[in-house]
């Protein structure tokens, strides 16, 4: 977890205070001065596009100036020439893409503003992983808000979400199903508890694992975590910017060898997938996608993504005038608030 004695001066150094704004769930029924730009954000081949800024929104392709939400491999590609983001951010784009992350850096404290040609940006915490950001973008008097990734649930390994109000949410739809509902993450992975052969747990090198490592800690202390090589520079990553997982250690085939119980082997998804047929092992994938469960051992949905009640009060706290969709389903967002709310379909 962040280590509470040191929590303040790490956050000092890399990012601005870390906290949560509370606000009454109405929707924002303010008059404005000018109206809300239809075409202010548009999705292109390239990315969610901001025209009147001249910038993307976390472009799939290298461009002129890119707006960063996060290090995760779908909204961070390499060959960008300026990036603007967070400070871990930009520490795991380099360790993931070296000398191609990007030409030029420019990273920022959250609520820090910086402007490009016109439109007012800040970032504000997200709760998805480590150094994750919203972004707020204001162009003439009107307020855009950009989600990226994002989750609500307590996550010790990074900054908890912190809501702002909005004219415009654009937000993530990975999970809007009414259906899907994420159990508590403290509960889920007290289920590991009950398994006693040794496990191979699958998740993404960045973020879920940190996330994993933390809570196996936390919560299932008799288990002996061993890290595949090559999610611990990312975990070297955490710990250097003032988060503590846990105790955990490096893969050592001689112990999941010798020893048949106990020993938990967390591995990225690609390693998981290679192999299918282990043996003297319980296959586990930490995911909220059911389809990603089937075929394992034992289930274990544990998501960094909202779910559907986390949109609903996403929506609620940040009181748009309009909420704009992509990264998923929104029909279901649509329908719900179809009398009250105007909902934009981007993707």
């Amino acid at each position: 977890m962040v280590r509470h004695a040191d929590r303040e001066v790490a956050a000092k150094q890399i990012y601005s205070s870390i906290s949560c704004t509370t606000l009454a769930p109405s929707f924002n029924k303010t008059i404005m001065t000018n109206p809300i730009l239809p075409d202010f954000i548009t999705l292109t081949k390239t990315g969610l596009y901001c025209a009147y800024g001249n910038f993307y929104l976390d472009p799939q392709e290298a461009v002129a100036h890119a707006v960063i939400s996060h290090a995760h491999g779908d909204h961070a590609v390499s060959g960008n020439h300026y990036v603007y983001c967070t400070k871990a951010t930009q520490l795991f784009m380099q360790h993931r893409y070296k000398k191609f992350a990007a030409a030029q850096f420019e990273t920022k404290l959250y609520q820090q503003q910086f402007e490009l040609n016109g439109v007012k940006i800040s970032f504000y915490p997200a709760g998805h992983i480590l150094g994750s950001a919203m972004v707020l973008m204001e162009y003439k008097g009107i307020r855009y808000l950009y989600t990226g990734d994002y989750k609500l649930e307590r996550d010790t390994t990074c900054e908890p979400i912190e809501f702002v109000q909005a004219d415009v949410l654009i937000t993530e739809t990975t999970f809007a199903d009414p259906s899907v509902s994420h159990p508590p993450a403290e509960e889920e992975i007290k289920k590991l508890n009950q398994i006693h052969n040794n496990i191979m747990l699958g998740a993404y090198a960045l973020g879920k694992s940190q996330r994993l490592i933390s809570l196996m800690s936390e919560h299932c202390p008799s288990k002996k975590i061993l890290v595949h090589h090559s999610i611990m520079p990312f975990v070297h990553l955490y710990e250097n910017s003032g988060v503590s997982l846990g105790k955990y250690q490096p893969y050592d085939r001689k112990i999941m060898k010798q020893e048949l119980q106990g020993n938990v082997y967390l591995v990225p998804p690609m390693v998981f997938n290679s192999y299918i047929r282990a043996i003297n092992v319980v296959r586990v994938f930490a995911t909220g996608w059911k389809h990603l469960q089937q075929g394992n051992g034992h289930s274990l949905y544990i998501s960094d993504h909202v779910d559907w009640n986390g949109i609903i009060q996403t929506i609620e706290q940040v009181k748009p005038q309009e909420v704009w969709t992509l990264h998923g389903e929104g029909k279901y967002l649509k329908a719900h608030f179809s009398n009250q709310l105007e909902v934009k379909i981007l993707n």
